[in-house]
């Protein structure tokens, strides 16, 4: 039985950091994990000029603990009216390495989000042209659509055409949770990649109603009926390299979820990493643990992976139930819960 594992120090392709205070409290977790994180633009307001992502930077990097290695990569946030120009610019200096798609009103801070991707086809040609990555939240906000379909509707009606659009555009389509988007990726050619969380590893949408409306397994996407679930889990394992590690963590304070709004994210930043090493372990892969974590997202980004090592332990410990996060109560993944696997300090 394997009681340690060692591998290169993982990123996270995919986090939420939020502002101020809130991110101050939570960027300790990730950056004692991650050495780099791919950061949504999503603020309020958004992230939508390459001066703006410099500013959020500095601010992310003036929070960090001392003495902590870890370094934020910036994201441009699309809207109907961002120009082309203003992309290659933010690129080509350094300051965005991808692009985010959001379709309007799909997650949080969303509403300045794209209405038709029609609309931003001269900025997803010069991103092809570039090799900018557009980075997706993959659903479709229809009011005709359910919920549970958004996803696969996404793939049909947007992506599939978007893509035939642009056939060099490089595409990550984001925290996938369906059999679909799996099998979308999977069938795809090297452009495509797919970030997966722990949440869509771990849980099923029976665990937003379990005992009542619970808000801390609601997040956006929403998880997707058990057989999806199961089909995300072989995506994740299975060692294709066209799916790694993106937490999608997203903190919102106990009372915001705990509310008539129940805003939609997953705090899981303080054991993303021991969570994902359970899932790897309960489906006897931790030999692709590393590639997941650590090596295939930078390949699929042109970056080299890191140098230096982490070190997981199989020592069981209980996640807390709650957590003080600049100077707010927050509610993390698997609050109240035991988790199989420990990152040493």
């Amino acid at each position: 039985m394997t009681t340690s594992i060692t591998i290169r120090r993982p990123d996270d392709w995919h986090l939420h950091l939020r502002d101020g205070a809130m991110m101050e409290g939570v960027l300790p977790y990730t950056a004692r994990q991650f050495a780099r994180a791919i950061v949504m633009p999503n603020l309020a307001p958004p992230v939508v000029q390459a001066d703006q992502a410099a500013a959020y930077r500095d601010r992310i990097e003036a929070a960090l603990p001392r003495g902590v290695d870890f370094t934020p990569l910036m994201t441009a946030y699309l809207t109907d009216d961002t120009d082309p120009d203003d992309i290659e610019r933010g690129f080509r200096d350094g300051i965005w390495v991808a692009a985010k798609l959001y379709p309007a009103g799909a997650t949080t801070n969303s509403a300045s989000g794209v209405t038709d991707v029609e609309k931003i086809d001269a900025v997803l040609a010069r991103m092809e042209k570039i090799g900018m990555p557009l980075l997706t939240h993959g659903e479709v906000t229809s009011s005709d659509i359910d919920i549970f379909d958004r996803e696969a509707v996404f793939i049909d009606r947007v992506a599939v055409p978007m893509l035939k659009r642009h056939p060099g555009l490089k595409f990550v389509f984001e925290h996938i949770t369906t059999k679909d988007g799996a099998d979308f990726v999977a069938d795809g050619d090297a452009r495509m990649a797919a970030t997966i969380t722990p949440q869509h590893l771990m849980i099923n949408r029976n665990a937003i109603f379990a005992g009542g409306i619970n808000p801390h397994a609601y997040c956006l996407p929403v998880a997707k009926r058990e057989m999806h679930r199961l089909a995300v889990r072989k995506a994740a394992t299975g060692g294709s390299g066209k799916f790694f590690l993106g937490t999608d963590s997203a903190p919102h304070t106990k009372s915001a979820k705990e509310s008539a709004c129940g805003c939609a994210g997953i705090f899981n930043a303080p054991h993303a990493l021991e969570c994902y090493a359970q899932v790897f372990e309960e489906e006897n892969a931790l030999d692709r643990f590393e590639a997941f974590a650590s090596l295939d997202g930078p390949r699929f980004y042109g970056m080299a992976p890191n140098e230096e090592t982490v070190t997981l332990e199989k020592v069981g410990q209980d996640v807390p139930e709650e957590i003080v996060s600049g100077g707010e109560v927050v509610v993390p993944f698997r609050a109240g819960q035991r988790i199989d696997w420990k990152l040493l300090d």
